[in-house]
């Protein structure tokens, strides 16, 4: 079967990621509108692939000749495609990673559970082949997780977009940790396998006028952290513990300083080992034989499994919202690492939806 989808949004991995996969899977995807809040890059990608390009995200989601929506970018529209599609009936496709408020987050999935629409959350750290490798290892060579330390450094911001804007409805426009720490959450759950207990959380955000440095005025910084512990009640030695970071904090005019060092994606700790992951594809651990690097293929492409797998959520006979549920967790999860940074104390996951 042949989904036919509308495009909301382009994002930054268009040209790299999704449209190398439609092509490549041209055989279950067939691109009919794209909608795009500048008229000129939508009209542009129009020509290019033979479709229409529609004014709003309302007009995609009511045509009758598409299936589904790729939401690859919230632009301004924040929740509002997503809404729209539960309304019509329309499969979802969504990068976003749910990064709204968190009443707004609940009231997109209690939507989208009312109208049995088919919902994919794109994880793409899950199904990169270092971390697919990962999971083999955990099972087989390197034991049960006892420690990770997960990081991502965040660049400047996109051009002509300033730190802080309040314009946007997803928090992403407005909260530059909060996209990345969502990611980075699921990610770190789904390594360890098992529901955290307990979270310890702290932020950090430096004016403007802190960040001037030799006359750079535009890149605000911030950094956010949040240790995570998988300890269950029946575990007297305590559980794996996850910390986890992400934050901007070198100006934008240093790009040397930018691209220097990068920390690994991954550093994980276990029961006979300790591994080191590069995404997507470059993973080094150690155990009691020594040192081992792999420099791992996949058949497919990230962008073309994560679409397979879309299409096979959508054709299939049993509805799976996995996805839904797992990014609501991590935004749960990196809400309440806030709320303990506010209060000054550990806060227990165990009410946390």
């Amino acid at each position: 079967m042949k989904l036919r989808v509308g495009l909301i949004g382009l994002g930054d991995s268009w040209e790299s990621r999704y449209l190398p996969a439609l092509r490549a899977l041209a055989d279950r995807f067939e691109v009919r509108a794209i909608c795009h809040q500048v008229a000129h890059r939508a009209q542009q990608v129009a020509r290019e692939l033979g479709i229409s390009a529609v004014d709003g995200y309302q007009a995609v989601a009511a045509r009758e000749d598409i299936d589904a929506l790729l939401l690859l970018s919230p632009q301004w529209y924040g929740a509002l495609p997503i809404l729209a599609a539960c309304e019509h009936g329309k499969a979802i496709y969504c990068t976003a990673s749910l990064d709204f408020p968190a009443d707004e987050a609940d009231e997109i999935r209690r939507r989208v559970e009312q109208s049995g629409i088919a919902f994919m959350v794109e994880f793409a750290r899950r199904q990169a082949p270092a971390t697919l490798r990962l999971k083999e290892l955990l099972a087989t060579r390197l034991g049960k997780p006892r420690m990770l330390f997960c990081h991502q450094r965040l660049g400047e911001a996109p051009s002509g977009k300033r730190v802080g804007n309040h314009r946007g409805t997803s928090l992403a426009d407005r909260d530059p940790t909060m996209h990345s720490m969502v990611e980075l959450v699921d990610w770190c759950c789904y390594v360890v396998g098992t529901e955290p207990t307990q979270v310890v959380g702290t932020r950090r955000k430096f004016s403007a006028e802190e960040d001037a440095i030799e006359g750079d005025q535009t890149c605000n910084s911030f950094y956010e952290m949040l240790s995570l512990d998988f300890s269950a009640p029946d575990q007297p030695e305590g559980g794996p513990v996850a910390q986890i970071s992400s934050g901007r904090y070198i100006p934008s005019n240093w790009p040397e300083a930018l691209s220097f060092r990068p920390p690994a994606d991954l550093q994980i700790a276990c029961d006979r080992g300790i591994a080191f992951v590069d995404l997507p594809s470059t993973l080094i651990w150690f155990d009691t034989a020594g040192r081992h690097m792999e420099s791992l293929e996949s058949e497919r492409p990230v962008g073309e499994q994560l679409l397979v797998q879309f299409h096979r959520s959508v054709t299939s006979l049993v509805r799976n919202t996995s996805g839904l549920h797992d990014a609501y967790r991590a935004l749960s999860i990196v809400m309440a690492a806030r709320e303990s940074h506010a209060q000054g104390r550990r806060v227990s996951l165990e009410d946390t939806p």
